[in-house]
């Protein structure tokens, strides 16, 4: 069982392999590719209180953005990217503990 202060960056990467995507080399952050679809992802863990250094949009960053974190703190990103109102599409993807299942949330109703 992986630790709270360990993203799950693996298991973010098998994610996406999964789901058809090439993923690019990277630590924390990386791009997963798949047909016309680019998404910009962040792997975060339960330390990351400060979600202000992954909200830029980075300017040539993907207009897709998906956060990864694990399955127990999902909701709580997900409710701190609603009040934070970033200027893109964004997902939350949480990760059960042992790699095995994920939930997709998606971003809130409205945002761009």
């Amino acid at each position: 069982m992986a630790t709270a202060s360990i993203p799950p960056t693996t298991e973010a990467r098998d994610v996406f392999r999964e789901l058809g995507y090439t993923v690019s080399d990277g630590g924390r952050e990386f791009v997963a590719e798949r047909k016309w679809r680019r998404v910009f992802v962040t792997v975060l863990c339960l330390d990351d209180d400060d979600l202000d250094p992954y909200l830029a949009d980075g300017g040539d960053a993907p207009r897709l953005r998906c956060f990864v974190t694990w399955r127990d703190r999902a909701a709580d990103l997900q409710e701190r990217l609603v009040a934070a109102k970033p200027p893109y599409d964004w997902a939350v993807i949480g990760i059960d503990r042992d790699g095995e299942d994920f939930a997709v949330m998606e971003g809130a109703p409205g945002s761009p």
